[in-house]
C-alpha cells in the first residue's frame, strides 16, 4: 500500500521554541505528517500555532494527550525537561520523537527506554545530523567493502554556537549547557554511525574560555572503537574562523552564507544588556515572535568530515562526496540536494505505521549520551573513559580486516 493511501501521521509537538522552528519547514513539506496539536507556555505562540495550523495548541503536555488525534509527540522542549514530557507520553500509549539529546543524566536516558519497552512504544531520537544523506551514502560505501575497512574518522567544526543568545541554563553544563549535550552529541552520533556504533573508548579536553559564557565552548575527544576504528573530533563555539567556509558557505542548516556578515553574533550579543533581554532576543527564534525559517538551498552538515579507508580517504560534503582513491578520484553528488530534515521524517514515519525503528531509537540516544558524560569525565580527570552501554549499526561489517 503506498503511503498516500495511509491517513496522516498526527503529530503533536511540546516546546515550539528553535528546536521546533528548525524542523517546521521539513513537517510542513511532508504530506505523511500532520500538526495535531502543540504545547507551549507562551500565549502568543499557542495563538499563533492554533490560527496557522488549524489545530489546537494547550498550556500542558497532559492537555494535549487526551487529544486522540496525537500519535507521536516530538519533544521539543527544554533538555532537562525530555525525561518528564517523554514518559508522560509514553505512559499515555503514544510514540515519541526527542531532540537530542535524549535526556541529560544517563539515569534518565535508562528510564525513557524502560518506559518505552514497558508501554509498547517507540522512541526516535533526533533530528541529529546523523540522519543527513551525505552521511547514509557515507555509510552504505563503507559496509560495501569496495574500498576495504575504515580505519579513521577526522571530524573538524568552528561555529559562533557560544555567542547565539541563549537563557540562563543554557550556559551551565549541569543544566545541559555548553557544547557537549547541544553539538557534540552530533558529532558522536556521526561518528558512531560511521564506524559501527560501539564506542569502547574516549579521551578528551574541553574548552571553557569565557567567564560571560562559563560552560564548555570547546572540545577535543579521541573515540577509540571496539572493531579498532578511531575517531578525532573538534569543536570550537567561539565564533572567530566559520567553519562553513569550507563548505561553500553552505551554513550547517543548509542555507548560504554571506561571508560579509562575519562577526554577527557577537555584534548582535553586545546589543543585550542583562541576561533578561538575552532571554528575550532568544525568545525571538522562537515560534509566534520570528518569522518561518525558508526553505534549505542545500543539505544539512556538521562541518568537515574526512574518512580513511584501506584502499580510500572520502571526503563528506553537503553537496558531493569526494572518495580520493589508490588510482583516481571519483565524485559523487548527494541528492537530493535540499532534503531538509526528509530523514527524519522517513524515520518517523517508519517508526509509527510500518513498526521499524530507526538506528537513531532510545538505546542509540544513551549510548551517545553515554559518550557525552565520558568526554566530560575525561577532561577532568585526563583519563581514558572506558564505554559499558554502547549499541551496534544494525548491517555493519563484524570487524575490520
Amino acid at each position: 500500500m503506498s503511503t498516500n493511501a495511509i491517513a496522516a501521521l498526527g503529530l503533536g509537538v511540546v516546546g515550539l521554541g528553535r528546536a521546533f522552528m528548525l524542523t517546521l519547514p521539513s513537517i510542513l513539506a511532508d504530506k505523511r505528517i500532520r500538526l495535531a496539536g502543540a504545547v507551549d507556555p507562551r500565549v502568543e505562540a499557542r495563538e499563533e500555532f492554533a490560527s496557522r495550523f488549524s489545530a489546537p495548541a494547550y498550556e500542558t503536555l497532559s492537555e494535549m494527550l487526551n487529544n486522540s488525534a496525537v500519535e507521536l509527540v516530538y519533544v521539543a522542549s527544554p533538555h532537562q525537561l525530555h525525561r518528564e514530557h517523554a514518559l508522560a507520553a509514553l505512559a499515555a500509549g503514544r510514540h515519541v520523537l526527542i531532540e537530542k539529546p535524549v535526556a541529560l543524566s544517563l539515569d534518565d536516558s535508562r528510564a525513557i527506554i524502560n518506559a518505552a519497552d514497558h508501554n509498547n512504544r517507540h522512541v526516535a531520537v533526533g533530528p541529529s545530523h546523523s540522519f543527513d544523506p551525505q552521511i547514509a551514502m557515507a555509510l552504505e560505501i563503507i559496509k560495501s567493502g569496495k574500498y576495504g575497512a575504515l580505519r579513521m574518522i577526522r571530524a573538524n567544526y568552528d561555529t559562533d554556537f557560544m555567542y547565539r543568545p541563549r537563557r540562563a541554563e543554557e550556559l551551565t553544563t549541569k543544566t545541559g549547557g555548553g557544547v557537549i549535550f547541544s553539538q557534540a552529541v552530533h558529532h558522536i552520533d556521526i561518528v558512531r554511525l560511521l564506524a559501527g556504533g560501539k564506542t569502547r573508548r574516549v579521551t578528551a579536553l574541553t574548552g571553557n574560555w569565557d567567564k560571560a559564557r562559563p560552560s564548555e565552548g570547546a572540545y577535543m575527544a579521541l573515540l577509540e572503537f571496539e572493531n579498532g576504528v578511531t575517531a578525532n573530533l573538534t569543536y570550537s563555539g567561539y565564533a572567530h574562523y566559520d567553519g562553513d567556509e569550507s563548505a561553500g558557505w553552505m551554513g550547517e542548516l543548509g542555507q548560504r552564507k554571506d561571508p560579509s556578515e562575519y562577526g554577527a553574533a557577537r555584534r548582535k550579543l553586545r546589543t543585550v544588556k542583562n541576561p533578561e533581554e538575552e532571554t528575550a532576543l532568544k525568545a525571538m527564534r522562537g515560534f509566534g515572535l520570528g518569522e518561518l525559517p525558508r526553505d534549505p538551498d542545500g543539505n544539512e552538515h556538521f562541518g568537515e568530515l574526512m574518512l580513511s579507508l584501506d584502499h580510500a580517504d572520502i571526503r563528506i560534503g553537503p553537496e558531493k562526496i569526494r572518495i580520493y582513491g589508490d588510482e583516481a578520484v571519483t565524485t559523487l553528488p548527494v541528492e537530493p540536494l535540499a532534503a531538509g530534515r526528509r530523514h527524519v521524517m522517513d524515520a518517523i514515519w517508519q517508526m509509527v505505521r510500518e513498526n521499524h525503528l530507526p538506528v537513531q531509537n532510545a538505546r542509540w540516544g544513551h549510548a551517545t549520551l553515554e559518550v557525552c558524560h565520558a568526554i566530560l569525565k575525561s577532561a577532568q580527570g585526563g583519563n581514558w573513559q572506558p564505554l559499558k552501554e554502547q549499541v551496534a549499526v544494525p548491517g555493519y561489517p563484524i570487524e575490520n580486516k
